[in-house]
């Protein structure tokens, strides 16, 4: 059975770093994308980062330049650094693993719990 569960969130303020963590545990084989997504209160859930099992990337354009998304095979984890966070980065963020790399959060069957990220002004 497959498990993710996320670390790493917390408050800060404008400008500020954070990293997320990612453990996975239960999966066959590593041929999965493994996707960061986030939401915030009345928002729908929007794609932030995706990293696929070539090692590919992919931002949203609200985070290009700023995030970055890893993996570690060796540990089975996955990585956000957040750098040069802003009050809009404010929002639940939640891993995800699916069998491709999509902007559509249907697509992914496994979600880790959530980590809140807070920035403030």
């Amino acid at each position: 059975q497959v498990h993710l569960v996320e670390s790493g969130g917390g408050s800060v303020q404008t400008g500020g770093s954070l990293r997320l963590s990612c453990a996975a545990s239960g999966f066959t084989n590593r041929r999965y994308c493994m996707a960061w997504f986030r939401q915030a209160p009345g928002k729908e859930r929007e794609g932030v980062a995706l990293i696929g099992s070539d090692l590919s990337t992919n931002y949203a354009d609200s985070v290009k330049g700023r995030f970055t998304i890893s993996k570690d095979n060796a540990k089975n984890t996955f990585y956000l650094q957040m750098n040069s966070l802003k009050p809009e980065d404010t929002a639940m963020y939640y891993c995800a693993a699916g069998p491709r790399c999509s902007w559509r959060w249907a697509e992914f069957g496994y979600w880790g719990q959530g980590t809140q990220v807070t920035v403030s002004s």
